[in-house]
């Protein structure tokens, strides 16, 4: 089955506690974070400190997805605060190797972020440094938005690339996800989901990580 990673963008942000613990209950694998800048993506949303925050409240790996230009600035920050995955994105940053280096050298699991216009090449370079990478599938910066269907084949791509032997990365997945598009990611090579309206706009988010799951059920 493909790991369920909610989104709390799309959480209580007056109370996050009770939807951060309805989503560990519910099975969730990860517990995704949204940091935007205002200038990468027109939006703003959180800082370290909030990671620091949510830190001692959950035992769910938290996926720092930094959409902020030149992340190296706070990489470190994120990864004390308590971070156990962090993403940058290849397009914010002319230093991603080193941006990736930061990461890696706080022991924390690096990613690199690929949005819907970035081609793969784009990366293929520090695929052999990072743990993890994320295809966007709906353009960064705000919840609730269609899935792209043609960033199914950017998956089937990165699938491929991997099953040479050389790389050895997660696949995870933002934007659109519901129980009609995961299956669809799921058989293209995806192994993590992000779903953040999907889940926590609904009245029953633990249905609603389970359906992500049960249909990805091998």
């Amino acid at each position: 089955m493909i790991k369920v990673a909610p989104s709390i963008l799309s959480a209580n942000f007056v109370d996050l506690k009770p939807d951060i613990e309805v989503a560990q209950k519910g099975g969730a694998d990860l517990l995704h974070i949204d940091v935007m800048d205002g200038q990468f993506v027109p939006n703003l949303s959180f800082g370290p400190g909030m990671v620091a925050a949510i830190r001692p409240i959950t035992s769910m790996p938290l996926d720092c997805h930094l959409m902020i230009e030149n992340p190296e600035r706070f990489v470190s920050q994120f990864c004390e605060a308590g971070a156990d995955i962090v993403g940058v994105h290849v397009e914010s940053t002319p230093h991603i190797y080193r941006a990736l280096e930061m990461i890696k050298q706080h022991g924390v699991k690096a990613e690199v972020v690929l949005n819907p216009g970035s081609p793969v090449s784009l990366i293929q370079d520090v695929l052999p440094i990072v743990d993890q990478v994320l295809v966007m599938t709906v353009n960064p910066g705000f919840g609730g938005q269609k899935f792209i269907a043609q960033m199914t084949s950017k998956i089937q791509q990165l699938n491929q690339l991997r099953q040479t032997g050389e790389n050895d990365f997660k696949i995870e997945v933002d934007g659109g996800i519901n129980d009609d598009t995961v299956g669809e990611v799921y058989q293209a090579g995806a192994d993590i989901a992000v779903a953040g309206s999907y889940v926590f706009n609904s009245e029953d988010p633990i249905a609603q990580i389970k359906k992500l799951k049960l249909r990805t059920k091998s």
